[in-house]
């Protein structure tokens, strides 16, 4: 869940890591799940229920439910929704959409959050680039979880990753630290932010790093529900995420989906 909170940083042990690692599997179980299952006619309140029954078998609590407000289990984004979508039974999917599904639980007092964008049968050539360049732009964003390295280095990676392509980040929303709470320190924009200083990276930090890419101009609207986010110009968006721990080793991605394809980064 996207977040313009800012929170205090807090550093974590290498068990709280790997209580993290376990939170973010469960996440990452629930997404795998939701795309295998991914057909036209769905309902995004079907979607909403697999992952509240995936979480409960699995000893977690799905985390956006009741968050500042928020109805669902899960937040299901089709087409120009950027984020924050609300899961309904009259809402069904059609060939050619695409849906972002960002799930996040609480296990054993720590938090997991990630998110995918997944193409609803055979979808145009427009979207499956747009859905490509975001997950690139993700991984090139992870690959600059260093110690050492600043918050903007992973800012900077994602943006220049994105505009090369033609595409704008989404700045009203960014990535976050996670750990004991769902939203932590530091904000991660998707964009540089001119000469403002950002915070090293040490060991033990766990952010989570989720670029919102648009089709069209980076500028968003929220809709009435006060959840909703879409982009102003009705173009369509994607928006990947993962949990990953700052490690001496390097970085650790505590959501990675099992079988998941890393994409070629060019």
């Amino acid at each position: 869940m996207a977040t313009t909170e800012e929170k205090s940083i807090i550093v974590k042990t290498t068990a709280e890591i790997e209580i993290m690692r376990q939170a973010n599997q469960i996440v990452s179980g629930v997404l795998k799940m939701l795309a295998e299952n991914m057909s036209p006619g769905l309902s995004t309140m079907q979607l909403d229920k697999w992952a509240g029954e995936y979480c409960q078998d699995h000893g977690a609590l799905p985390a956006f439910l009741g968050y500042r407000g928020f109805p669902g289990n899960l937040c299901v984004s089709v087409n120009e929704e950027v984020v924050h979508g609300i899961a309904s039974k009259k809402r069904r999917l059609r060939e050619g959409d695409i849906i972002s599904v960002d799930f996040g639980v609480r296990y054993q007092g720590f938090y997991g959050d990630a998110a995918i964008t997944i193409p609803v049968g055979a979808v145009s050539t427009k979207k499956k680039q747009l859905l490509d360049v975001t997950q690139q732009a993700l991984e090139l964003g992870i690959q600059q979880v260093k110690i050492g390295n600043r918050i903007t280095d992973i800012s900077r990676a994602v943006q220049q990753h994105v505009e090369k392509h033609g595409y704008s980040v989404v700045r009203e929303f960014v990535g976050h630290g996670i750990g004991s709470n769902l939203h932590e320190g530091p904000e991660v924009p998707n964009y540089v932010q001119g000469d403002k200083s950002s915070p090293r990276i040490v060991e033990g930090m766990v952010l989570a790093i989720e670029p919102m890419v648009n089709a069209g101009t980076h500028k968003v609207k929220v809709l009435k529900d006060g959840w909703t986010v879409v982009t102003a110009d009705r173009q369509p968006s994607a928006h990947f995420e993962h949990s990953i721990a700052a490690t001496a080793a390097g970085p650790l991605v505590l959501s990675r989906r099992e079988g998941e394809k890393v994409p070629f980064l060019a």
